[in-house]
């Protein structure tokens, strides 16, 4: 039976919930506990990484669970609901920090709270994107479902990326007044601008859960570590993939987890919030408009892995103009929507194009080894993904300590403008730490491809024939 509408919407809402949770945990969390509640960088960078790394980890296991439950609701319906309810209330307590807590006490907080965010997260996130083929005929239904749901998500991340800044302003001075601190007031309005963001995640899901049906014949193929890793370096395109991944995801997060310090500490002023909000609408924009129509435009005129060094290239001609801009004395927004462009669509693209990799490398493998790992191969896209966002928010909280960058840094400046007690080579350490370094792997990761990957348009149409050919004499 064809989909329905209702289905396709309450997928789609579930996907906008989750996400939503996702960027603000990913954005703001290192932000939330160095920034304002004063934990140190370095012990904040060490628990991003090791929980992150250990969420990674976890991704296989928690698909192998999923695949063993037998219910009534059938079996990622109840995880997902339960994934989802446990998430968001370690949510609220991550960003809802007890003032009473410091020291050592705040540093196992947040320990304990990120590393239960994420393990709680892989309990609803693997359940939903599992069961796609639970609900769906296959084919363009299948195809058309999944575009919907990575869109809706890439809404819920630009909602959370263009509100949060400005919302928990509000919050803060609403509910906690106006005669306390500027860190008290974002304290304040994290915890309620959490709490806001955990319903709705629990009433999107909801409705998901009760308007999307499971066929319940449907059976999950979940690979276990050992089969992940074993496919992986059997199969050498999907490596060069993979490392590739890493490597542009780590340079890129390395810039978004520092964006909100460069707006605060360096392009300084009374309106910083205001500013960050613009940038970060344009940038959410551009995102999903390059993956919308910018990508399928170029594919018109050119091949996957040629559009792949254009992304390449344009988002380190943004990094460099992002340099040069942010080491002049311009106050003005509007301009940092150049290199903005460049980068956001960039991103945009190469987000795009690397499932498009990771999808070629299946029918390379099943060439090679005489085995399709769809499931086992794209597990690995949110792997790496996890594992890139540990490693790019340990270098920026190391930088961020290496810096001494942080609301305490600004003691001697005016709440309203922070940026005034900060001094020149703390400024320009941070402009360094989010341009240079991107640019440095960013060119690896160029070369890399370049070296390792082979699956050229060319290449695919043969492994294609020679598949039809095989599996005509097999029958």
């Amino acid at each position: 039976m064809k989909l329905s509408g209702a289905a396709k919407v309450s997928y789609g809402l579930g996907a906008v919930g989750k996400d939503m949770v996702y960027m603000l945990s990913a954005s703001y969390v290192l932000y939330y506990f160095q920034d304002i509640l004063g934990v140190s960088a370095a012990a904040m960078g060490v628990i991003l990484m090791v929980a992150r790394v250990f969420d990674a980890f976890n991704d296989p296991i928690m698909g192998a669970v999923v695949a063993k439950t037998k219910t009534k609701w059938g079996k990622f319906r109840p995880w997902l609901l339960i994934g989802t309810i446990t998430n968001a209330i370690v949510l609220y307590m991550m960003f809802t920090a007890p003032p009473t807590l410091d020291g050592g006490g705040l540093v196992a907080y947040a320990a304990v709270t990120y590393i239960l965010w994420g393990v709680t997260y892989t309990m609803m996130d693997i359940p939903y994107w599992s069961m796609i083929p639970a609900f769906t005929e296959g084919g363009k239904e299948r195809e058309g479902l999944t575009t919907l749901a990575r869109s809706c998500a890439g809404v819920g991340s630009a909602i959370i990326t263009i509100v949060t800044v400005m919302s928990v302003s509000a919050l803060g001075h609403m509910i906690g007044g106006t005669d306390i601190s500027d860190r008290e007031v974002e304290r304040i309005g994290f915890s309620y601008f959490s709490l806001a963001i955990a319903i709705l995640f629990v009433l999107f899901t909801v409705i998901c859960c009760i308007n999307v049906k499971e066929k319940s014949t449907v059976d999950m193929k979940s690979a276990t570590v050992g089969e992940m890793f074993r496919a992986l370096i059997s199969n050498d395109q999907a490596m060069a993939v993979v490392v590739a991944i890493v490597i542009v995801n780590c340079s890129i997060y390395i810039t978004s987890n520092l964006v909100i310090y460069f707006f605060k500490y360096d392009f300084g002023g009374a309106g910083w919030r205001g500013d960050y909000t613009l940038f970060s609408t344009f940038g959410g924009g551009i995102q999903i408009l390059a993956m919308m129509f910018l990508y399928p435009l170029l594919r018109k005129f050119f091949t996957s892995i040629k559009i792949y060094f254009i992304s390449m290239g344009m988002a380190i001609t943004g990094y460099i103009l992002l340099l040069v801009l942010a080491s002049t004395s311009i106050n003005v927004v509007y301009l940092l929507f150049v290199p903005g462009f460049f980068i956001f669509a960039a991103n945009g693209m190469l987000s795009v194009i690397t499932t498009v990799f990771l999808a070629n490398t299946v029918d390379y493998g099943e060439l090679k080894n005489n085995r399709r790992d769809e499931s086992v191969i794209f597990s690995m896209q949110t792997f790496v993904v996890k594992l890139a966002s540990g490693v790019s928010a340990f270098i920026a909280a190391l930088a961020l300590q290496i810096l001494a960058l942080s609301n305490d840094t600004a003691e001697g400046a005016t709440e309203i403008d922070y940026s005034l007690g900060v001094e020149a080579a703390q400024k320009m350490g941070l402009r360094m730490t989010m341009t240079i370094i991107p640019i440095i792997g960013l060119v690896f990761a160029i070369g890399w491809f370049r070296k390792k990957y082979i699956l050229t348009d060319e290449k695919l149409q043969e492994i294609s024939v020679e598949l039809v050919q095989r599996k005509t004499k097999g029958m």
